[in-house]
């Protein structure tokens, strides 16, 4: 029983935290992606071409999450945006502490987006709310079609799916008939993007929506 009281705890104070940072970053009417996806997936580059898609009408700020090196944070600052890291020491997932310690390392007055990129993980990060607007799960193709059914969590919470690399599909096994099957068999109402950093396809797509997504919240506030 204590074991699950501390689990039950642990949840619990997240949730607190979580509601605090979603009453000041809607406050500021500041939409938030959390970003989640395995490692390698290709979220980082498709994070880098929504930056360089929106620098002239969107303001972006990023927050990094890793469980150690500044890599992905080195590469989204090369971008021109502010970027806050947090290295998780061995954690696999961000938490709502830890955002909301970010939070006080960025100006929420100039942001309009901030995208939180989880650690690479198909299972923690799904599990803990961080005050985002909307969970999106990246998948790259090379990952196989099966991925939606073993880790369920991931795609019935994701309100949008990008299957990336694309590109790379002729030269793998990837059954794309069954992907769409399965991710609505989890999630009927996720909305699913193709994408390729390298062809720079379906990237343009996906930040309309987004585009939609802040104007709708700016609306609201």
């Amino acid at each position: 029983m204590s074991e699950i009281k501390v689990v039950t705890n642990i949840l619990q104070t997240n949730d607190e935290i979580t509601s605090e940072n979603k009453k000041i970053l809607d406050e500021k009417g500041i939409y938030v992606v959390n970003l989640m996806s395995s490692p390698g997936s290709g979220k980082t580059s498709i994070l880098e071409k929504v930056i360089s898609k929106f620098k002239d009408g969107i303001k972006i700020a990023v927050i990094e999450g890793d469980i150690y090196t500044t890599k992905d944070a080195e590469r989204i600052e090369a971008q021109g945006v502010p970027v806050v890291q947090i290295n998780t020491g061995g954690a696999c997932h961000l938490d709502g502490d830890m955002i909301k310690n970010s939070l006080n390392s960025l100006n929420l007055d100039e942001i309009n987006l901030l995208v939180i990129e989880n650690v690479g993980n198909l299972v923690c990060p799904a599990e803990f709310e961080i005050g985002e607007d909307i969970k999106i799960c990246v998948l790259s193709t090379a990952e196989g079609n099966d991925k939606p059914l073993k880790y369920p969590l991931m795609f019935e919470k994701s309100s949008a799916v990008i299957l990336n690399k694309i590109d790379l599909m002729p030269f793998t096994n990837f059954d794309r008939e069954e992907f769409y099957r399965d991710v609505e068999s989890l999630n009927a109402n996720a909305v699913t993007f193709e994408t390729s950093c390298v062809k720079d396809e379906g990237l343009e797509e996906l930040c309309v929506w987004l585009k939609e997504k802040i104007v709708e919240k700016n609306q609201k506030h």
